[in-house]
This record gives C-alpha cells, sequence and structure tokens, in this order.
C-alpha cells in the first residue's frame, strides 16, 4: 500500500448554517414577490383599461363608465372612473391616474408602492 503525504486538501462547500441563511433569503424573497405580484397584474390592468376607455368615450362621464365596466370585469379594485385625471389637449383626451397601495408584509412592516399611468406619449 502506498500512502500519499503531503499536506490534506481544504474541503470545501456550503456549512448547514450557510444553507440556512440562503434559503431564509430566497424564502423572504419569494414571499415579496408573491405579495408585489398581484399589485403589479393590477396595474397593467389598468392601464390597459384606460385606454380602452379613452376609445370608447368622447365626455367625461362616458369615459368614467367606460373604465368602471372594464374594472368591473377586470377585478380592479384599487381605483375606480372617478378617480382618474381626465383632460382634453386640443382634439386629443388624455387620461391619467396615480394611487398608492399598502402591502403589509410582517407585523408593522409594510411595503408601499406608488403606481401612476397615462395614456400620454
Amino acid at each position: 500500500m502506498t500512502r500519499m503525504s503531503g499536506a490534506p486538501r481544504k474541503q470545501q462547500g456550503i456549512t448547514l448554517f450557510g444553507l440556512i441563511v440562503v434559503l431564509a433569503v430566497l424564502g423572504c424573497i419569494g414571499v415579496l414577490v408573491a405579495k408585489v405580484t398581484p399589485t403589479t397584474i393590477e396595474y397593467f390592468s389598468i392601464k390597459k383599461a384606460i385606454v380602452s376607455a379613452k376609445t370608447a368615450g368622447t365626455t367625461v362621464q362616458e369615459i368614467q363608465n367606460a373604465f368602471n365596466k372594464q374594472a368591473e370585469v377586470g377585478y380592479i379594485d384599487a381605483i375606480s372612473g372617478k378617480d382618474l385625471d381626465i383632460s382634453k389637449n386640443g382634439d386629443d383626451i388624455q387620461i391619467s391616474f396615480a394611487y398608492q397601495k399598502k402591502i403589509p408584509l410582517v407585523g408593522p412592516v409594510s411595503l408601499l408602492i406608488d403606481y401612476a399611468g397615462s395614456t400620454a406619449k
């Protein structure tokens, strides 16, 4: 039998503590993404609904009613037609909105996201 001589090789890899820390960080990120995703989807639904409402009406009341119909179909709860800022620049109608969404995380800790959008180019 031959024996290898020399210094033993240093082991490489992650420790159990390191694995737990990595899993905890990934878990926190996963929970955050899971809570933010529905509000982001709602924001894009609102943007789509204001574009649709803009083409559906010519008066403020018609645009608000068209948006409310789209909001009902698209499960939009954050804003309603009366929350829209509707202005007319010449023949072009501009619709804009802004709102805040508060997402509770843990205990007294919350995440506040400001959403804003417009049909202006």
